[in-house]
């Protein structure tokens, strides 16, 4: 496995009334149970395509070539919004150093944002990719005809769109001005597409390599469904927990805390997978993305004296010995001999951990993802778990993980409202 997944502090042995018993426990895992055997089945018979993306390769030659094209820009600008976005930021985050273009996530349609981006790239050394799984998507509409009047004349060499097949708005637009055209498979969600060529994509002009993102996915996929029971399969281990605490003790909210800045985006991928997926028929728990050790200081105080509506899932990778060293100097200071002679990741790893104990010892559940690195298989495994935990959770649920009613009424108000702008009122 490239993590290990701990729940014992969700327990009432470690975290006393808020936790939940091992009757309990055991109950929401009969639940999960038969989740695991419903997607076991689906991924046999090859229905959904966020449980076969990892264990394909045919469509990566391709994309390696348009990649290598890309990678002669000095930036390249990435349109799309939600799922056509916070996949690729996600993995993209993994670059360190960064190899090839700068790479601009525009994922709002703020006016000042792309008059800040314009003034600050050359439209002869840029490149483009346009993201939206309908074609329609109002915002990623308006932010390509932006860029295309930036561009000139020439932006057909230097453009790409994904869309699913059809005569969509967004692929209309392609044909018409010479633009190549990638599908986007019309059965897979934005936000489980980050496997796809939404987030490879703009992942290999990064310099990251797209087949062990997919291997590990791979490898936590067939770990979770080769279990022979739920309490072995971390994710649905983790749905669970998660649903047992919020069907039998309250919990409304689920924080995500990773200690990792090249996670940061992760939290926000997450936030969209599980608020999307979830929160329907007024079922779900609000996820909350914070960052350790930064939100120490400035959330850590309400999850601690608060509230304890909140389950807590700590995202950690070994950090001891890492890192600058401070001075051996500072033993003479008695208020910073602790730091004399540490590495930075030394005081990381004693805050991260500290974190977890504080958390469990004030009856917070909370569970911890262990990483002894991050690199593109173990993120590829941390997505596919999280991707599998949200859609079991669904099901114990009772609610569809993959639409998105609610939000489709707003879309159209803002259609109406959009043409309503500009025509004269009734007197």
């Amino acid at each position: 496995m490239h993590y290990r997944h701990d729940i014992t502090g969700c327990l009432a042995e470690a975290v006393g009334k808020r936790g939940l018993t091992a009757a309990e426990l055991e109950s929401a895992l009969k639940r999960a149970a038969s989740s695991l055997t419903a997607l076991a089945a689906l991924k046999r018979a090859g229905q959904m395509p966020y449980l076969t993306l990892p264990s394909r390769h045919s469509d990566l030659k391709a994309l390696k070539r348009l990649a290598t094209e890309f990678r002669r820009f000095k930036d390249v600008i990435v349109l799309g919004t939600g799922g056509s976005s916070l996949g690729g930021q996600t993995l993209v985050a993994l670059a360190r150093p960064r190899q090839g273009p700068r790479l601009h996530f525009m994922d709002n349609i703020d006016p000042a944002s792309f008059k800040d981006l314009f003034g600050g790239l050359k439209p002869a050394q840029t490149g483009l990719i346009a993201i939206s799984k309908s074609g329609g998507t109002a915002e990623t509409l308006t932010q390509l005809f932006a860029c295309l009047d930036w561009l000139g004349p020439k932006h057909a060499e230097r453009a790409v769109v994904i869309t699913e097949p059809g005569r969509n708005p967004l692929r209309r637009l392609a044909a018409s001005r010479k633009m190549r055209a990638l599908d986007h498979d019309p059965d897979l969600g934005g936000r489980f597409s980050v496997l796809s060529n939404v987030g490879l994509l703009p992942a290999m002009i990064a310099g990251l390599d797209a087949a062990a993102f997919r291997a590990g996915a791979a490898e936590a996929l067939d770990q979770a469904l080769a279990a022979k029971d739920a309490r072995q399969s971390p994710p649905a281990l983790g749905a669970a927990v998660s649903v047992a605490l919020a069907e039998r003790r309250g919990i409304a909210a689920s924080v995500i805390m990773p200690y990792v800045d090249r996670l940061a985006p992760f939290g926000l991928w997450f936030r969209q997978l599980w608020a999307e997926s979830l929160g329907k028929d007024g079922k779900g728990t609000t996820p909350i993305r914070a960052l350790g050790t930064v939100d120490q200081h400035s959330q850590l105080q309400l999850y601690l004296g608060g509230p304890a509506d909140k389950m807590f899932t700590l995202v950690l990778l070994a950090q001891a010995g890492q890192g600058p060293v401070l001075p051996k100097s500072l033993s003479a200071n008695k208020e910073l001999a602790y730091l004399a002679g540490k590495r930075m990741g030394d005081l990381l790893e004693a805050e991260q951990q500290a974190t977890a104990t504080t958390l469990v010892r004030t009856g917070r559940p909370t569970r911890i993802i262990s990483l002894a690195r991050l690199d593109e298989k173990s993120l590829g495994a941390l997505l596919m778990h999280f991707m599998l935990e949200t859609v079991i959770a669904a099901d114990l649920l009772g609610v569809n993980a993959f639409d998105q009613p609610a939000v489709e009424e707003g879309k159209r108000l803002a259609r109406q409202r959009l043409g309503e702008m500009g025509r004269p009122k009734a007197q």
